[in-house]
């Protein structure tokens, strides 16, 4: 007779009598105790119902092999074999268990970002929805109801658009004469940072906005009276606004499907507009407790949508797509005026800057070709030619002479009023990085990002007057904006950081 849990003749057995299974005693009594269960078949056992078994006291007979040395050591040689392949099954089922938990695992991981996308997806569409409601219910009833449902059909591009009407031209016009009146007499901003403190610029702080997986940041822009406030567009698909006074981040702007190009508050933090290479331009406006919402998703592009910039009156701002049109919208409504294509533009739209003045619009294609646009008329005004491949960035300098634009071999300084190219300041290879260049308010500097970053002066024939490339490290610079005294320069690069350059304080205050 064997025990049913050691295997072995029990010293004292006993039987269950629910079960007839033989244990023994001291074994099945510690696991009742423990669990109050039969070890053998889990059913409820107590520890009356074991029956002692009576059984001939007996001395045990030694085994053959334990009576020599050589015996005793065979069958400990057994022994341990035995051990050894229990302690092999052991690690192999361990093995197959973390397998097993991490498959599962992954699969949850995978089952909440899907959760989390059919989420956001349904939240962009109630937004939509929404908007789309509470458009229907400002514009009235429609009389014709069977002409509205045929109009909504038509997707939005082949609308008709209305043009730049001869109030909104009026309006530009004002405000160009108002701007270049006062730029004749302008004075420097107070407060302006002289070169002596540009030269010693170093990092202030480095901030991860975005995500490190899809890491970059594609444009950023300051808010108009607030410049610590910072809107940071990345490729991850998501518009971040960022308060560098407080050092954390006020909100995140998610809807964008893909990444997302270009950023620009309007007249003020409330309003924000960006722009995404899912096609789409959307128009946010600030709620309560910092919180954005879509008032309107603006869809006439058939491609990636590359850049956005606003209006000087910054009531109009114009979108540029790399399906070789630009439209120019109404930022209070949302309204395309006017739809720009051009049978000469032979490659889709990678860049687009207004003049300080508004009149003029510069935009950059794919084939590195600069276009010069009267945009109260939508005339192609001029055109440069010069650089090599698709141009990155465009920044006008704010005393109307100037542009500056990047491509993959540098960064070309144009002069607008004798419409050649008057510098060019070469860059290292790119490895396919984009470039950057940004004039500040008084147009003294210009920022010049890439693989390599550095700051140049206007008035110092162009010469290099601070580098930042050694707090970049091996980062290739894509976005950069200057806050209006020229103090602080925020600098976006293609991993997930926003960096914030600028004389550090104690330097400041010495100087």
């Amino acid at each position: 007779m064997f025990c049913s849990i050691s295997g072995s003749v029990p010293e004292e057995p006993v039987v269950n009598r629910n079960n007839g299974q033989l244990f023994e005693k001291r074994l099945v009594e510690k696991h009742v105790k423990e669990t109050g269960n039969d070890p053998i078949t889990q059913e409820p056992l107590d520890l009356d119902d074991l029956i002692p078994v009576k059984t001939n006291k007996a001395v045990k007979p030694r085994p053959a092999p334990a009576t020599s040395i050589p015996g005793l050591l065979g069958l400990f040689h057994n022994e341990w074999d035995a051990l050894m392949l229990e302690s092999h099954q052991q690690r192999t089922a361990l093995i197959t268990a973390r397998q097993e938990l991490a498959h599962a695992l992954y699969q949850q991981d995978a089952a909440v970002r899907v959760i989390a996308r059919l989420t956001r997806e349904r939240d962009e569409a109630r937004s939509t929805m929404e908007s789309a409601v509470a458009a229907a219910r400002a514009a009235g009833p429609v009389p014709n109801g069977a002409a509205a449902m045929e109009e909504d059909a038509e997707p939005p591009a082949k609308r008709a658009k209305a043009g730049i009407t001869k109030e909104i031209q009026d309006n530009m016009t004002e405000a160009s004469k108002a701007l270049s009146k006062g730029r004749k007499k302008r004075v420097m901003p107070e407060g302006l940072a002289t070169v002596d403190e540009i030269e010693k610029f170093g990092l202030l702080s480095s901030h991860p906005l975005h995500k490190s997986t899809k890491g970059g940041i594609l444009s950023i822009d300051a808010a108009p009276g607030s410049e610590s406030l910072i809107a940071t567009a990345g490729a991850d698909g998501v518009v971040v606004v960022f308060d560098r006074d407080a050092g954390r981040i006020r909100a995140s702007l998610t809807g964008h499907t893909k990444k997302v190009n270009g950023v620009k508050f309007a007249k003020d933090a409330s309003t924000l507009i960006s722009a995404s290479s899912d096609s789409t331009a959307r128009i946010w406006r600030a709620g309560d407790n910092n919180t954005y919402s879509v008032a309107h998703t603006l869809k006439e592009h058939s491609d990636a949508v590359n850049a956005v910039t606003l209006h000087a009156t910054g009531d109009y701002f114009v979108t540029a797509s790399a399906d070789r049109t630009w439209a120019f919208y109404d930022v209070a409504t949302g309204t395309c005026f006017t739809q720009v294509s051009d049978e000469k533009v032979t490659s889709g739209y990678t860049a687009a800057e207004f003049h300080p003045d508004g009149l003029i619009l510069g935009t950059g294609t794919a084939d590195s070709t600069i276009l010069i646009w009267e945009t109260r008329t939508v005339k192609n005004a001029a055109s440069f030619t010069g650089h090599k491949g698709a141009v990155h960035s465009m920044s006008f300098s704010e005393n109307g002479y100037y542009l500056a634009t990047t491509a993959d071999d540098g960064v070309k300084l144009w002069d607008l009023r004798k419409l050649k190219n008057f510098k060019s300041i070469e860059a290292p290879t790119t490895g396919g990085h984009s470039m950057a260049a940004s004039f500040d308010l008084s147009g003294l500097y210009l920022g010049v990002g890439g693989p390599s970053a550095h700051i140049v002066g206007a008035k110092q024939d162009w010469a290099q007057l601070a580098s930042l490339s050694g707090a970049l490290g091996k980062k290739s610079v894509s976005a950069l904006r200057w806050t209006s005294d020229a103090k602080h320069l925020y600098v976006g690069a293609n991993d997930h950081n926003l960096r914030i350059f600028g004389l550090a304080a104690a330097e400041s205050e010495a100087a």
